[in-house]
Parts: structure tokens; sequence; C-alpha cells
């Protein structure tokens, strides 16, 4: 059965939807509807529309329009009062109609056939010329994002949630924000979502706004024409030009000018510039991604950033975690450095278990740059050799732990008896392969599974909750090993028998402030 064409119809007024969905859907549409309080969380759904109607409320369709039009080509019609006179040119260059209500047959007819996408005799959705080139066949677009997200390195949850945040916006032309410390990735961030949207057949143009002197930014940019300034001998493409149809990414753009800023936001506004010393209006059609190490919102008290370039810039945030912050991606960002490296026949070393583990109770100042350069250093120093705690930079060897044993039990029902019999049986086997005491081998697997084999604290008669006492329990012993080693997160996740990492989450979980 052929699929409808669909309308997206934004509207609070329920009278209203009710009408405008018996009229589309005997023209045979299909009608998604949603609040306007709820629209943002649809607009990475935009592009399977073929087009979207805007009930009244003037302010707020103005508002809803801007972000529309932003990310995607898809025509916008409001819908309005009988009585209001208003035309597309009174209202907005990028509106399609306006449409007085209620709606009539006659009305729609006409309009509903100039839109991208049809209902035809056979009810098949027909594409235009303009909008031809972004429809791409979807298991061509899942490969795509599948191979992009590869890039993207570590199972933790912050990397899956990045991984999901890129599936989402990937396909739209909303402008994206990647914010996170030096050396967090991203770059490889924007990369990936070139690589999986639409526009992955047309160039990838990155520019570092804060390495380019403020006096040459605009001709890099925008590109200039012959004799424009002095030096200038020939007439030059700007970056907007070579990233047309493309993606422009300004890395740093926390670093850029506040003159530079203002004409920024008037190519993102416009979709057009001109070139300096030039006098000929361009038209652009470029999808941008921004990056910055700054706290932009900072910046705007201070008056480094202009506010309006922050809100046509912040569509969708991305947020790069530090490396400190997800350890548990270290084995395989080390893996994967040590597979490049070997594949450029520029050597490589292994780990031994307690340097892995040391590694990753490093704080990572330099994130996964810092990671990088230390392993190509390790390359160099250890060719082809085994790398121990004792081998590593002075630095690192503060850190310095035994790399742990950890057993998880399996899913249990909820009966003390048979959780500790499974248990001992754990204890008993694996005492036995390491030749270790009883003792020492529940005090490797985690302190909330342990199960006491004599029972020393008695239950009160009125009963106890259980959950709110262990949390409390935990609570205090997590803040006497804070007291005890200074409030050092990674000396006191030692002195607690568990990775640094686990007692992050747990701080949070506590609300304990590092």
């Amino acid at each position: 059965m052929a699929l409808l064409p669909t309308i997206l119809l934004i509207d609070d007024n329920q009278t209203r939807i009710n009408q405008v969905e018996i009229v589309f859907q005997f023209m045979g549409y299909d009608t998604k509807t949603i609040c306007s309080d709820n629209y943002a969380d649809y607009l990475h759904e935009i592009n399977r529309v073929c087009s979207i109607f805007i009930g009244e409320g003037i302010r707020k369709q103005f508002m809803i329009l801007n972000e529309i039009t932003e990310m995607a080509r898809i025509p916008v019609i409001f819908l309005a009062n009988s009585s209001d006179e208003m035309t597309v040119e009174q209202v907005n260059e990028k509106l399609f109609h306006v449409l007085s209500t209620p709606l009539q047959h006659t009305q729609l007819t006409p309009l509903l056939a100039k839109l991208p996408v049809n209902r035809t005799t056979s009810l098949q959705p027909s594409i235009t010329i303009e909008t031809q080139k972004f429809v791409l066949n979807n298991s061509d677009n899942e490969k795509a994002l599948s191979l992009a997200a590869s890039r993207l390195k570590g199972n933790s949850a912050a990397m899956v949630q990045i991984r999901k945040m890129i599936a989402q916006v990937a396909e739209s032309d909303a402008t994206v924000l990647i914010l996170g410390e030096s050396g967090t990735g991203k770059e490889v961030v924007a990369n990936a979502l070139h690589d999986a949207s639409l526009r992955r057949d047309k160039p990838f143009v990155p520019i570092n706004c804060g390495a380019i002197p403020a006096e040459l930014l605009e001709s890099e940019l925008f590109g200039h024409e012959k004799g424009a300034f002095t030096g200038a001998l020939t007439a030059r493409q700007g970056r907007f030009e070579m990233a047309e149809g493309g993606t422009l990414f300004l890395d740093e753009i926390g670093d850029m000018p506040l003159a530079m800023q203002v004409k920024l936001l008037r190519v993102l506004q416009e979709r057009n510039f001109e070139r300096v010393g030039g006098n000929k209006t361009i038209l652009c059609d470029v999808r941008v991604i921004a990056a910055t190490h700054r706290n932009l919102e900072t910046e705007i008290k201070n008056n480094r950033f202009r506010e309006d370039l922050f809100y046509r810039l912040n569509v969708f945030p991305i947020e790069m975690p530090p490396l400190k912050e997800r350890a548990e991606d270290i084995p395989v960002l080390i893996e994967e450095l040590m597979t490049r490296m070997a594949q450029a026949n520029r050597g490589f070393v292994k780990l031994t278990p307690n340097a892995l583990a040391t590694l990753m109770h490093y704080e990572w100042q330099g994130n996964v740059r810092e990671l990088a350069n230390l392993i190509e250093r390790l390359a160099i120093i250890y060719p082809k050799g085994l790398v121990d705690v004792d081998d590593l930079p002075a630095k690192f060897k503060q850190y310095r732990v035994e790399a742990p044993v950890e057993f998880t039990l399996p899913d249990l029902p909820e009966d003390t008896e048979d959780k500790i019999k499974v248990r001992q049986e754990i204890v008993e086997n694996m005492t036995a392969m390491t030749q270790t005491t009883p003792d020492e081998m529940h005090a490797l697997m985690s302190p909330h599974e342990y199960v006491p084999e004599t029972n020393s604290v008695q239950l009160p008669e009125e009963g106890i909750d259980l959950k709110e006492y262990l949390n409390t329990m935990e609570l205090e012993l997590i803040r006497q090993a804070l007291d005890e080693c200074n409030g050092v997160v990674a000396h006191a996740a030692k002195r607690l028998n568990m990775r640094r990492t686990t007692l992050v989450e747990k701080l949070r979980k506590f609300d304990l402030g590092r």
C-alpha cells in the first residue's frame, strides 16, 4: 500500500485542528498534529513531511517559522483568521503562503498542487527537482550513519548519547554547536555529522577562527576580489564558497572577533554575502557546524561574544565530555590509536594491565589529544615493547594502581539464601583459582553485593527501609574516604577499592560537590 503524503500541523486550537484534519483526510493527506509547546521534539523528523501548517498566533508563528526554515527547505503555511489582512510579502519572505480559516477545499486544491510532494491519482508521492537532490535511499542513509558513528570510539553512556544525537540531527540542515574542552574530539564529531548528512557528497571545509589574524579572517571566510587590498593580486574564493552545498566547520568560534561575529550573523540569517572589495551578492547553501572550548554564556556576559549569534548557533548543542569522565573508554581509545600507528608504520607498544589501570585513573587535562601524544611517545621509546607502570612518565606514577579483578554476580532472585549460596560458590571457585583467602576474595567484590556469613546487625522489630539504610551507610563511607584523602577522588576511590569513574557516578548520585 502506498504511503500518503504527510502534512505537519502545529496548532493549539483543538477546534481548528479537528476541522483541518477532516479537510486533509478528505483530500487524501495524512496529518501529523503537535502543539506549539512540543514542536521542538519533532524537528529532527520534519524532512519526512511535505509541508507544515502553523495555527494563528502571530508571535509564536514567527518563532516557529524561523526555526523550521533554519533546518530544512519545507513549505510553511500560516493559518489566519479570515478577518486578518495578511499577505506573504507582509509577513516574511521565508513563508510559502497564508490561508484564512476555516479552510475550504477550493483554497487548498491549487495550493497543495504546488507543494514538493503531491497526491497523484495513485497516491504515490512525486518529488520536485528542488527537493530531489536531498532524497537518498534509506539504506544508504543508515549505512552512512553507521560509518560516521564508527569514528566515535567508546562505549560509555556519554558516547552512546552523542551517537544518538548525531543520528537525530544529521539529516537536517540545523546549525550544530559542539561544546567541550580542548582535545575532546569536537572536529571528529563535526566530520561524523557531515558524513552522516545528506550533504556528504559535497565538501567539508574546516576553518579555525582563533588561528587566523582578525584582519585576514573576513577574506578567509568570504573571499576577496582582485585589488581589494594590498597583496590581493587575484580574486580568491572564501571558505563559504568552497563549502557550497556541503558543510562549513567553524572551529573555536568563541575566539572570533566581535566585528566578524556581526558579519557572520548576517550570512547565517540572509544566506548570502559579498567578497571583500566586491559588490556582487553571492547566495550560499552551506550547513554550519561550530565548535568552541569556551563557555559562550560567560563570554556574552563579558561582552566578548554576541548574544544574538549565540542563539543562532545554538540550535542543536552537543557537549563533548572530558576524558576523565569517561575513563572506561580509555582501553578502546588506546587500541584504536595503536591500530592507526601500526597501519602508518609508526610502531606500536603493549600495555600491562597495571599500566592500563593507572592510565584510567589519571585526570587527562589534555583529554584524547594528550592520550594520543602519550601513546606515540611510548611507541618511540619502547618500540614493540611491553610498557609497565614504571615505564610511564613520572606524572602518571602517583596514580599507580594494581589492575583490579572484577567479578559481576548474575541476576538473582530476591531470595537472600539463594544469593548467599551462589556467592559462596563463586568465592570458593575463585579462591582456588587465584590462591587468595576467602576474605581477600570478598574484598575484591563490590561492597554493595557482599553478604556476610554471620549476621552482626539486629533487625528492628518495626522493620527497616533497607535501601535507605544502605544508601546512608554508603554515603557516610564515601564522605570518610574523601575526608581522609583531602577530597582527591582518585585516592578516595582506591581507599574504597572501586574505580574512580564509579565513585564519580556515586558523587553525582548523592549530589556531593567535588
